[in-house]
């Protein structure tokens, strides 16, 4: 095992969900899969003992379910994994609420091997796993649906400068950091630096975060699609 291995565990209540991506996981050289829990509570259990990475946790588990689980592994002393969640659906209602309770970011249960490969590379390198369209969709919706009491994040940010306030407010919109620098004329190495340093302002983990930060505080308002543009359904108006 290397420096760059990735640790990993895998939490679903289905056994052969578990075993399936479990097996996967496993083909990969950079990848071990320390351990399995078939719910949230022994998934917390787990990664207390085993100290994962990366934790692939379903959303929707007997007992503990699978926000709770992220919530308490977030608010753990030290290095707390980074939570993948796994969903069937792509605006499942409880997404929002795992991203607020800490994940960084979330899969789909039918997606390819590679794709899976992609994502725990990604989290794992502590990027959050929020495409765009993603971003713009499910977290625009939930952040309308169930707004959240914006003072105390809105104080926060007044920690940041100018810049870096626009620099949120950009990732929040969901531009990647090339888009952001090409929209600012900066280098994405300038990009970069501005997102670490509000990171590490706001205490956020990760760029999840930020986005959820950037909507609960008022600075990125939420709207409905726009014509043309994808809705809840994920159907075209």
């Amino acid at each position: 095992m290397t420096a760059a291995t990735v640790r990993i565990v895998v939490a679903d209540d289905h056994q052969v969900v578990r075993a399936g991506f479990a097996g996967l996981l496993g083909t990969q050289p950079d990848f071990i899969v320390v351990g399995t829990a078939g719910d949230g509570a022994e998934a917390v259990r787990i990664c207390g003992e085993l100290r994962p990475d990366v934790v692939l946790m379903d959303v929707r588990m007997p007992g503990m379910d699978g926000i709770e689980a992220t919530r308490q592994l977030a608010g753990q002393d030290g290095d707390a994994p980074r939570v993948l969640i796994l969903t069937t659906f792509d605006l499942d209602e409880y997404v929002y609420d795992a991203l607020c309770a800490g994940a960084s970011g979330f899969l789909l249960k039918d997606a390819t091997a590679e794709r899976l490969f992609e994502a725990v590379r990604v989290v794992a390198a502590g990027e959050a796993l929020l495409a765009p369209t993603v971003t713009r969709r499910l977290i625009s919706e939930f952040a309308r649906q169930r707004p959240h009491a914006a003072a105390p994040s809105a104080g926060r940010l007044a920690a940041l400068t100018p810049r870096e306030t626009q620099v949120l407010k950009l990732v929040a919109e969901g531009l990647s950091n090339p888009e952001i620098a090409a929209r600012l004329v900066v280098t994405e190495e300038t990009v970069k630096t501005h997102v670490s340093r509000v990171l590490a302002k706001l205490g956020l983990r990760d760029r999840t975060q930020a986005v959820v930060t950037a909507y609960e505080s008022g600075l990125v308002v939420p709207r409905s699609p726009g014509r043309g543009e994808p809705g809840p359904s994920g159907r075209r108006p």
